[in-house]
Parts: structure tokens; sequence; C-alpha cells
């Protein structure tokens, strides 16, 4: 079959993806659907690991023993450590520790390095970032441009603010530091060591070891506002 110049034969091609998928479950490695995996000649996969439905591993993607690619995750040049768990997730051009849980739906985008046992819960990305053994971003946050220790807890919504239209530049978390949802860190910032960022602050200075950072608008509330201006009546 000819497409736009190029020639494919996809019963040769299915061929040779089954071949690449039975060496690899003669060395251990369990799949789903053997027909189902699109597998690089090139990757290297651990026995015990096991592959789910329609998953892409491209390019030098290394994975380890015992891990759980779910069903869709697209690898490429990934390095993915021992008993890594992986539910419908990109990553590409990272590395991932030992028992660490992503996804589902995570975006690991180029020169990202995750710890071990560290969770990156549904709908967060992570670019060009660093995150220390035990950290855990749960869902939906952007962590890019970062350098995060270790044990740091990143609320949902958080925003590692890294570019200001011009420039980007890097936001250090220190370890065991608490980052409260709906929070703003705007680079170049310093959080310190078990320091805590109050929920829905924009962080724009360095805060030190221990201390509470908190940035909110007082809430005032206006007695009997609907039904003084009828709002609901319109």
């Amino acid at each position: 079959m000819t497409d736009k110049g190029y020639e494919f034969d996809h019963k040769k091609d299915e061929e040779n993806r089954i071949r690449i998928n039975m060496i690899l479950a003669d060395r251990g490695v369990r799949f789903a659907d053997i027909r189902q995996a699109y597998i690089d000649e090139t990757v290297e996969i651990g026995k015990g690991t096991f592959i789910g439905p329609c998953v892409t591993l491209e390019g030098e993607t290394q994975i380890g023993e015992n891990c759980d690619i779910g069903q869709n995750s697209f690898l490429k040049d990934a390095r993915i450590g021992n008993g890594v768990k992986i539910q419908s997730s990109v990553i590409t051009e990272s590395s991932v520790g030992d028992g660490t849980a992503i996804g589902p739906f995570v975006h690991v985008r180029p020169g990202s390095d995750i710890g071990r046992e560290c969770k990156i819960g549904n709908f967060v990305e992570v670019k060009n970032s660093s995150l220390g053994d035990g950290t855990k971003a749960s869902h939906l946050a952007y962590i890019g441009d970062a350098d995060v220790g270790k044990n740091v807890n990143i609320g949902c919504g958080v925003v590692f603010v890294n570019y200001d239209g011009k420039n980007k530049s890097r936001a250090r978390v220190e370890d065991g530091a608490f980052i409260g949802c709906n929070s703003n860190l705007i680079a170049p910032v310093t959080i310190g060591k078990k320091a805590y960022i109050g929920a829905g602050s924009t962080v724009s200075n360095d805060v030190s070891d221990g201390d509470l950072f908190i940035e909110r608008a007082r809430g005032k509330t206006l007695e009997g506002w609907v039904e003084k201006t009828k709002l609901l009546d319109k």
C-alpha cells in the first residue's frame, strides 16, 4: 500500500511487532494483548512488568521489573525504575524512580526527574523539573522549571509560574514543604524546608524554613444583597 509516496506493508509490520513482543514475553514481560502493544526493538523491559493494551514504547525507553504500564500510555526515551505504576499517561525523555505512581492523564515532558515513591496524579503536567522522593502532586497541577525536594505536598490547582513573556525562571521548593491548593509560585522563588503556603496564595518572594505564607484579600459579606438587588428576579 502506498500513502503519499511511502510504502507500507502492514502485514509485515504486524508480524515484526508481534515478534518483538514475543521476545519480551519469553523474558518474563506480561501482556494484556500481545497484538495491541507497539514497542520499538530498542526498548528494554524487566521481567514481571505488565503491558496494557494500546501501549506505545519508543526509542531508548528502559523499564524496570514488576511495573504496570496501563493502557494507552506513551513512553519515549523514558527511564522507569522498578515497581512503577503508569496509567494512561505520556512520559518523554524523563526518568521515574522505583515505586512511583503516575496517572491517569499525566504528561511528563522532557528533562524531568521524578524520584522514588512519588505520586503524580490525574491531570498533572511536569516539565523540565525534578521531584524528590516521596513528593506528591495528586491532581490538577503544573510543575514547570522547578526543583522540588523530598516529601513535598503540592495541592490541587497549584501552578509554577515560570514564564514572564520573555524569560523562563526556576522555582525551588525544599524538603517537607506544603503548597496549598490553588497557589501560584512565581519564579524565581524559593520555598524553604517545611514551609507552608496557604491555599489561594500568590508567592513572588522567598519563604523561609518553617514559615507560613498566606496572601488573600479579606472576605466581606453584604447581607441581604440578593434581595436588595432583586438579582434572582431578573
